[in-house]
């Protein structure tokens, strides 16, 4: 149900007059989120800027269900990486001991090879997620939302009692 819910809210942000922006930073941001374990310090971060700043909370939700679906999946290549960066890149060694022994950094548990690894990539996918779901809102507004609008699909499920039903259950909460 929580599933159908998200997707509901989500297709309400993409037609909604949300800023193309604020949803593709919310989607970029929930990556980070989805991709990194969810009890860090970083994440933190990620959750105040989410709040701070103007950004989409829907669509950072979406994005961190889709990313924590598969996130488990290349856990072998996040500890690859992390594991590359914490041991065999020799010059940064004093680097992480200096962090390891200030106050705050060890909370953010980057010693571990697939938190410092998932955290690296996500850090890497950060502009290329925002470029790329910008462009899949400007696309979607722009074109694929009246062709969608068409189906006959999408006729009969708008006109279900079943889905009526539901929309009445999912808006007495607001």
């Amino acid at each position: 149900m929580f599933a159908l819910k998200l997707l509901s809210k989500f297709i309400k942000v993409l037609r909604s007059a949300a800023s193309p922006n604020q949803i593709a930073w919310g989607f970029a941001l929930g990556a980070i989120l989805g991709l990194t374990p969810l009890w860090r310090l970083h994440n933190l971060v990620v959750l105040v800027l989410l709040i701070v700043l103007n950004i989409n909370v829907t669509s950072a939700m979406l994005a961190f269900a889709l990313f924590s679906f598969f996130a488990w999946l290349l856990d072998p290549l996040f500890h690859s990486i992390g594991y590359f960066v914490l041991v065999k890149l020799t010059f940064l060694t004093p680097l992480w001991t200096s962090l390891y022994n200030a106050p705050i950094a060890p909370f953010t548990r980057f010693n571990n090879t697939i938190t410092m690894g998932s955290l690296l990539l996500s850090l890497v996918l950060l502009v290329p997620n925002y470029l790329l779901f910008k462009r899949f809102v400007i696309r979607y507004r722009d074109s694929w939302n009246k062709k969608i609008q068409k189906w006959k699909i999408t006729k009969i499920l708008q006109g279900s009692k079943l889905v009526k039903f539901y929309l009445k259950i999912r808006n007495l909460g607001d």
